[in-house]
């Protein structure tokens, strides 16, 4: 089994979810007692925080790069930035290490057109929607993502920051969010990009009204696949 590295930290709390999916997703696949090989580094996210409100994309970049080669140093094998938002930067931090990154924005994209879904409505931080990193690499993969308006992003980004963030889930908040989900459903959206690592503790992305692509799931899902390198489940093995 291959190490996996998380940086994580932004925040604590999405990172919690990505630690337990990948260790049940080894879990199921091996069966009885087996758990991820995981390496974590989970940085303080109020420093974080201050580098994105302040436009200090560089000075980001070089923290989380410092951090992606202590995990390499560590032994990690791959590594995972647990965080969408964090992924602006993910060329600099993957050119700072000779494991691969695992990019989110790539992965999720995958599973959109293998489920014949082009056209996704992004729910995510305000620099995620509004910074066109994400919007961008997407169109690279054939997927053409729409964003709420202004005052839905800022809805959104609130409800990310003020609340999931430091662990406050409102079911008012929830129906704002769907409310943002069947406008954009009006529009002509084929499905939503839970964008943002902290939205699965909101919304399950298989109670909408558009099929949903939680990012952490599918995010995790694929370090299991390179952790594991093809090993099959325990179910098939005793086939």
């Amino acid at each position: 089994m291959r190490t996996i590295g998380l940086i994580g930290g932004m925040s604590f709390e999405s990172s919690a979810v990505y630690y337990r999916l990948i260790n049940e997703m080894v879990r199921d696949r091996l069966g009885g007692l087996a758990s991820a090989e995981v390496l974590m580094y989970s940085v303080n996210f109020e420093d974080i925080v201050a580098l994105q409100k302040a436009g200090r994309w560089d000075d980001a970049a070089a923290r989380l790069g410092d951090v992606a080669q202590r995990l390499q140093t560590a032994g990690a094998e791959c590594v995972l930035i647990c965080t969408n938002t964090m992924h602006l930067i993910a060329p600099e931090v993957a050119a700072r290490v000779s494991i691969p990154l695992i990019h989110i924005i790539d992965e999720t994209a995958a599973a959109l057109k293998d489920a014949g879904r082009v056209k996704p409505l992004l729910l995510a931080t305000r620099y995620t929607m509004e910074h066109g990193f994400y919007t961008d690499r997407m169109a690279r993969n054939g997927v053409s993502v729409m964003v709420p308006d202004a005052e839905d992003r800022t809805t959104t980004h609130d409800i990310i920051f003020n609340e999931l963030c430091a662990g406050i889930v409102k079911d008012e908040s929830r129906r704002k969010l769907m409310a943002i989900i069947e406008r954009a459903k009006a529009k002509g959206a084929d499905s939503v990009i839970l964008g943002c690592t902290e939205i699965c503790l909101i919304l399950d992305p298989n109670a909408l009204t558009l099929p949903g692509f939680d990012t952490t799931t599918i995010h995790a899902e694929k370090a299991v696949d390179f952790a594991l390198n093809g090993q099959t489940t325990s179910t098939s093995q005793a086939a």
